[in-house]
């Protein structure tokens, strides 16, 4: 009996670490890149979905066309949501993730959105 026990607490020990081992493997953690990274060189980045982080930059939402403009420390880049929901949180001086493609339009390089995410504002704020 005892012997039983020990090969079934084996097998499904060796099951659970093979189901952890296949969760890793098929997890594909996404880079988040700066404004600033992406517009040092824009062409490498143009064909690939791209996750980039910013601030919202003040004053720069309109609503009519649905852009704004992420910024970084030295670069910024104009943000198209035409066909997404904004999420709770997004407003201007922001610090937030865009998920979509980058795109050349003549001279001016912007971002397809697919998806905007923002931080948990109770994380930032005083008590």
């Amino acid at each position: 009996m005892n012997t039983t026990r020990r090969s079934r607490l084996l097998f499904v020990g060796a099951i659970m670490i093979g189901l952890i081992a296949l969760m890793f493997l098929s997890v594909d953690p996404q880079v988040q890149y700066t404004v600033d990274e992406v517009m040092d060189s824009p062409e490498e980045f143009s064909s690939d979905e791209l996750n980039i982080r910013g601030v919202v930059k003040n004053q720069s939402i309109d609503n009519s066309s649905s852009t704004f403009i992420l910024q970084g420390s030295e670069a910024q880049i104009e943000v198209s949501f035409v066909m997404i929901a904004v999420p709770d949180g997004f407003e201007e001086g922001r610090m937030i993730a865009v998920n979509g493609n980058l795109i050349q339009e003549g001279d001016i390089w912007k971002i397809d959105a697919k998806e905007i995410q923002t931080g948990c504002p109770s994380k930032y704020e005083t008590e």
